[in-house]
């Protein structure tokens, strides 16, 4: 079961730095409805939300938005470069990690960078000299962070054995992919420890990930309680495949049919409009679906899909914190 302080911290962003500004009430909701918009792929929608908490001096609302900004615009332009710079002055790694990334600055390309602009390779090294230490010292966030900065996959392992729940899950993903040395039968063994680790440690990717594993494995019920479990913290995969299974199309898990209930999911994903490129296939699901449900239902199912978006957390994609 997640726990409770993990759930509400989903509402937002896994993982998050601390508020580094006192936020009214108005800034905070502002800043929470600006990430929500972010994580759904709505850079555009999330800018003036996030302009609210970021101009009242909030670091991670200056964090991401810069990275709404650099996303809306594919480029580090001069103003996102200002929104990292001011979450990096005041202590954020992930800014100081993308400003150190950059190689796509507007002012390099039209060669009039401010003379004070810091070099991408200086902001790499504040962040390491922050995060060395808190991971030599048994952090573990820092410890992913050391890895992306340095990509020494020894980072990664430590961090996942430290219990970070997005590391965990890409110790998976890498070693499902076939990094690492195992004997034939002990890899398998690896990949689904480090899954569960991430799914009992409340990271909705994990999640979805170790239920996959378990269905194929045939533990129809572990796939059960994990892909719904991963579904009620808004991630939008599993909400899709959830509402799908409900609904029979397909009828892969032994689900008892409910034409409504699975309507009422895939309808709420109608939402995502902004980017993740799910909005073919909920359409194509819905019309799957409309064939074997009553005008009646169908008004049954957008009022139950109201509720579910006043009841859960907002959807989300789980979009990495350090995008691309």
């Amino acid at each position: 079961m997640i726990k409770k302080s993990l759930l509400t911290a989903l509402l937002i962003i896994a993982f998050a730095n601390p508020v580094s500004a006192e936020l009214s009430s108005e800034q905070q909701a502002a800043k929470t409805q600006g990430i929500i918009f972010y994580n759904q792929y709505k850079s555009v929608s999330a800018t003036p939300f996030l302009t609210i908490g970021a101009e009242a001096g909030d670091q991670e609302a200056q964090y991401y938005l810069g990275e709404s900004l650099r996303r809306k615009n594919h480029f580090m332009n001069p103003e996102a470069r200002k929104w990292y710079e001011a979450s990096a002055e005041q202590g954020d790694l992930y800014a100081m990690i993308q400003l150190g990334r950059n190689d796509d600055d507007l002012c390099k390309k039209l060669k009039n960078c401010a003379p004070e602009q810091k070099e991408p390779v200086e902001w790499l090294k504040q962040a390491q000299s922050i995060a060395k230490p808190k991971a030599e010292n048994g952090d573990a966030e820092s410890m992913y962070i050391m890895y992306e900065l340095t990509v020494d996959k020894n980072w990664l392992k430590r961090a996942a054995e430290a219990g970070h729940p997005i590391a965990q899950y890409w110790m998976g993903i890498t070693e499902k992919q076939g990094e690492g040395f195992f004997l034939p039968w002990q890899r398998q063994d690896s990949i689904e420890k480090w899954f569960k680790a991430s799914a009992e440690g409340g990271y909705p990717k994990g999640m979805r990930e170790y239920a996959i594993l378990l269905g194929e494995k045939n533990d129809i019920e572990g796939y059960r309680q994990w892909n719904e479990k991963s579904a009620l913290t808004g991630y939008a995969s599993t909400i899709f495949e959830y509402g799908s299974d409900l609904a029979h199309e397909p009828d892969l898990y032994g689900y008892p049919l409910d034409v409504v209930k699975g309507y009422a999911l895939i309808y709420l994903l109608k939402e995502l409009d902004g980017g993740g490129g799910m909005q073919a296939d909920v359409k194509d699901q819905l019309q799957k679906i409309s064939s074997k449900i009553t005008p009646e239902q169908i008004i049954e199912a957008k009022k139950l899909a109201e509720t579910w978006t006043a009841t859960h957390p907002p959807l989300s994609f789980f979009p990495e914190k350090l995008s691309r």
